[in-house]
C-alpha cells in the first residue's frame, strides 16, 4: 500500500526531500510559490537582471511522478495540515521545511516569478540611477551584496553599517583579516560598532536623497538603502500547539534523526529546526538526506537510523562578486581557510546554479 508524505515548503531542504522520495511514496509538496528560488543568487539577480531567472526553478518541472499544491498551510497536527484554501492534507509522513523569512532583496516579496522579475527589474533601476548606497547590516548578506553591487557599478559609493564591533565574528582572525582588505579593495565603507538613530525615511530600494544619523553622532547621505537584517523563522502555523510546543525563537525541537521530539512520523529540517548550527542553504540539504534516508528506511519497514550531527566548526562560503569572496571549511584538523579560488568555484562564480539544474531540473531561465 502506497504511503503519502506531505512536505510543507518547497525551498533547499523541503524540495530535496520530496525530490528524493518522490519514487517511493506519493509526495505532496506544499508551497505558496509558483518556483523554489535560489536565493543564494538573489543579490546578483539585482545587480544582473538578465541573468536572474537562473534563481528560479519552477515547481511545475520539479517532481515527476509528486503533486504541488500552490497553497500556505495554517495549521499541523500528527495527522496533516491544514492549508489556506481550507483544504485537508493527511499524511502518513509529515516533514516541516517552511524555512526563514528575510528582507527583499535576499528574499522575494512575491510568490509569482514573473512578480519577483519584475520586482528585481524595477529595483536594478533604482540603483543603477543612484550614486550612494546605504546598506544597513554587515553581515553575509548585507556583505555580499555590497560586492555584488561593487562588481557592476565599481564607481558607486556604498557604505554598510553595523552595530556589531567586527565582521563575522567567531571566525578565522585570517578570514576577517582578508575580508577587512578585499572590502577595502572594493572601496565598500565599513561603519562599525554604530548604529542608526532612525531608519531612513524612504521605502528600502528607491532612489531618493536621505540623510541619517548614527548612534556615535555621524552623518550619513545616501541615495537608496537596503536592510541586511532580521531572519524570521516561519513558524506561525504552529503556534496552536496542535503539533509542537516552540522554543523560544520560534524553533521546533528535534531529535538526532530530525523527527520532531514525541513524534515518529513527523519531521522538521532547515532553519526551522533547533539545531545548534548556522541556517545555512548547505545544512538545509543536508537535513534532508538524512530525513529522506530515514523515511525511506520506515517505508520499508526498517527503523530510521539515520542521524545528523552538526559541525564542530563554523563553516562560511561567502563570496563578494564572482571573482572575490572568503570562504571557512571544516577540515582534519579543524576549520580551514579556503583561497578565494575555492570560494569562486563552489559558489561564486555561479551561485549554485548549476548544482542545482542536476539536483532540481530547469531554470525559468
Amino acid at each position: 500500500m502506497s504511503r503519502t508524505v506531505v512536505v510543507v515548503g518547497g525551498g533547499y531542504g523541503g524540495a530535496a526531500v520530496a525530490k528524493g522520495l518522490e519514487t517511493e511514496a506519493d509526495v505532496v509538496l506544499v508551497d505558496p510559490r509558483e518556483a523554489f528560488v535560489n536565493v543564494a543568487g538573489s543579490l546578483r539577480a539585482l545587480t544582473q537582471p538578465d541573468w536572474a531567472a537562473n534563481i528560479f526553478f519552477p515547481y511545475a518541472t520539479l517532481l515527476e511522478q509528486g503533486t504541488v499544491l500552490r497553497d500556505r498551510a495554517v495549521s499541523a497536527d500528527p495527522r496533516g495540515v491544514t492549508l489556506a484554501s481550507g483544504r485537508r492534507v493527511d499524511a502518513d509522513y509529515l516533514v516541516l521545511a517552511t524555512g526563514s523569512s528575510y528582507a527583499y532583496p535576499a528574499k522575494p516579496r512575491t510568490d509569482s516569478i514573473e512578480g519577483a522579475l519584475e520586482d528585481l527589474r524595477r529595483t536594478h533601476k533604482e540603483v543603477r540611477n543612484a550614486e550612494r548606497v546605504l546598506i544597513v547590516g554587515a553581515g553575509p548578506v548585507g556583505l555580499e551584496l555590497a560586492g555584488e553591487i561593487k562588481e557592476v557599478w565599481p564607481e558607486k559609493q556604498v557604505t554598510v553599517v553595523d552595530t556589531a564591533e567586527q565582521l563575522l565574528p567567531g571566525f578565522e582572525p585570517e578570514l576577517r583579516e582578508d575580508l577587512h582588505r578585499q572590502l577595502d579593495d572594493l572601496g565598500v565603507e565599513l561603519r562599525l560598532g554604530t548604529g542608526l538613530t532612525a531608519l531612513p525615511a524612504t521605502e528600502p530600494g528607491r532612489a531618493a536623497p536621505f540623510a541619517v544619523t548614527t548612534t556615535d553622532g555621524a552623518t550619513i547621505s545616501a541615495d537608496v538603502w537596503f536592510p541586511a537584517h532580521g531572519v524570521q523563522v516561519n513558524s506561525g502555523y504552529l503556534t496552536d500547539g496542535l503539533l509542537t510546543a516552540l522554543t523560544a525563537q520560534g524553533q521546533v525541537p528535534v531529535t538526532e534523526t530530525l523527527q520532531v521530539r514525541g513524534h515518529e512520523h513527523v519531521y522538521a529540517i532547515g532553519d526551522l529546526t533547533d539545531v545548534a548550527e548556522a541556517k545555512m542553504a548547505a545544512f538545509a540539504m543536508q537535513h534532508a538526506e538524512v530525513v529522506a534516508a530515514n523515511i525511506g528506511a520506515a517505508l520499508r519497514g526498517e527503523s530510521p537510523a539515520t542521524t545528523y550531527e552538526p559541525l564542530p566548526h563554523r563553516m562560511i562560503l561567502l563570496p563578494l562578486g564572482p571573482r572575490r569572496g572568503v570562504g571557512q571549511l571544516p577540515g582534519p584538523d579543524g576549520p580551514s581557510v579556503v583561497p578565494v579560488a575555492t570560494v569562486s568555484e563552489y559558489k561564486g562564480e555561479d551561485l549554485l546554479t548549476g548544482h542545482l539544474v542536476g539536483q532540481l531540473g530547469p531554470t525559468a531561465a
